[in-house]
């Protein structure tokens, strides 16, 4: 293959992921707004939002997030990757338009449920897309800036939030929208949809852009490999699901039932990390340390953390792998909570931890680095690298909807259990769920590093003989 074959590889996952980073900016921009709409500085005529209200402005989110991946989990099989990405474009930016003319709480929650619904498209999608025009060396690499340009984007909103009216900031992400409008339409569809849907020559076209290989006129045996094997594995497979409906049966065979364990294991190790809580916590934990800093500027020193840690991921990912990364990273995230849990545990029974106070910002931004470089980030797209093409839609749309699933269960009851259980009770919980992710990684997750997604699943059907 050409030295420069991941040139368009690597635009076009940087085209992608605009909508990641529109998203991002989507999920961090109440930061800073729900501070000025429960004061009495509230602009809204119906005056300061309510402790149900922001809650149910807060939770919605994984609601609409839900119905998204559903929705879009089918109409990428019916429409293909790009006409769908295109599509889910259009709830984001009537999300991003309800915050600029909302009155009252029901404009925000109408808002953030078509904000989450483009939420679990993009987390469906985008995976989906990069894992199928990626040449498995650099799948990784690409695979992880998903996260990385959610991170990016919540650090943006952070500052902007800091420094801008909350309906302004608006306006900059409507803008990156229409870039992303601008840029992707011109790109091709995936050369593996294409080639599913039996489009063989506008699948070689996809791929030769791809590999960019458009201007040579005899490709090189690789190209011409990777085509045949292309033609062989969809073309194939899809005359047999055509011959043979999706079943019960697909979903109910051991590799099936392997993948669809793992991928929600996955999912809920994600978001059971505890680094929602550790977030929502911030302003506390920089306050027992001692630190005079806003709640706002505080914010953006964990987008800070949280961006180098998705950083990291895309330069380890390749050469340390997805396993090693997401069980270290578990590990780390496990061992953070322990140490804050203590703290804070050592602090209610009235000990004297005063020479100990670098303790919590140490121990959190631990939390929040290690968990960006793995468990925040490698998720995903080990979904998509393991799933078989024949039921990879509903499974990612299953896996991806059970994450929705646990994040409204944090964002809902978290707050109840915490009281209960005061913050170290929920750390020590957390630590608990990362160690359990991690020795769960280790027993049953494939190392799917440099390997070809064919080679993954004969892996599970190798096992499971």
């Amino acid at each position: 293959m050409a030295r420069n074959s991941s040139k368009y590889q690597c635009y076009a996952t940087l085209c992608a992921n605009l909508l990641s980073l529109c998203y991002g900016a989507f999920v961090g921009w109440p930061s800073a707004a729900f501070l000025l709409f429960q004061s009495e500085d509230s602009p809204f005529e119906s005056g300061p939002l309510t402790t149900n209200e922001i809650s149910w402005i807060g939770s919605i989110l994984c609601i609409g997030g839900i119905f998204g991946n559903i929705f879009f989990g089918w109409l990428s099989d019916k429409l293909g990757r790009k006409l769908s990405m295109l599509l889910a474009v259009l709830p984001l930016l009537i999300s991003w338009i309800l915050i600029i003319v909302a009155k009252n709480a029901a404009y925000l929650i109408l808002s953030r449920f078509l904000g989450g619904f483009a939420g679990g498209a993009i987390f469906i999608l985008v995976p989906l897309y990069v894992t199928e025009i990626s040449e498995d060396r650099i799948r990784g690499s690409l695979g992880s800036c998903l996260v990385l340009f959610c991170n990016m984007g919540m650090l943006l909103a952070f500052i902007s939030g800091n420094y801008m009216a909350y309906n302004t900031s608006p306006y900059l992400y409507i803008g990156l929208i229409v870039v992303f409008l601008i840029l992707f339409v011109f790109l091709p569809e995936s050369p593996i949809y294409l080639m599913k849907s039996q489009k063989e020559m506008e699948a070689e076209e996809s791929l030769r852009y791809y590999r960019n290989l458009r201007k040579i006129s005899q490709p090189p045996e690789c190209f011409k490999t990777e085509m045949e094997k292309l033609k062989c594995e969809y073309i194939e497979e899809k005359k047999a699901s055509d011959d043979t409906a999706l079943s019960w049966s697909d979903f109910n065979n051991p590799v099936a039932r392997q993948v669809i364990m793992i991928g929600i294991a996955l999912m809920a190790l994600n978001q059971f990390c505890g680094c929602f809580a550790m977030i929502n916590y911030t302003a506390t934990i920089f306050e027992i340390s001692g630190s005079s800093l806003s709640p706002n500027m505080s914010a953006i020193i964990v987008g800070v953390i949280q961006l180098l840690g998705s950083y990291v991921s895309t330069l380890l990912v390749e050469r340390a792998g997805r396993k090693l990364l997401v069980m270290v990273s578990a590990f780390g995230t496990g061992f953070g909570h322990i140490s804050l849990g203590m703290f804070c545990y050592l602090k209610a029974l009235g000990c004297d931890v005063e020479s100990f106070k670098w303790v919590p910002i140490a121990s959190f931004s631990l939390v929040i680095f290690a968990a960006s470089w793995g468990v925040l980030t490698l998720p995903f797209m080990m979904l998509t690298e393991i799933t078989p093409l024949k039921i990879r839609n509903i499974t990612v749309a299953l896996c991806m909807a059970s994450l929705w699933i646990f994040a409204f269960i944090l964002v809902k009851y978290f707050p109840i259990v915490s009281a209960v259980l005061d913050l170290h009770g929920c750390l020590f919980i957390f630590a608990g769920c990362c160690f359990s992710g991690a020795l769960f990684v280790l027993l049953f997750v494939p190392e799917t590093k440099g390997k070809s997604l064919e080679s993954i699943i004969a892996f599970f059907e190798a096992r499971t003989k």
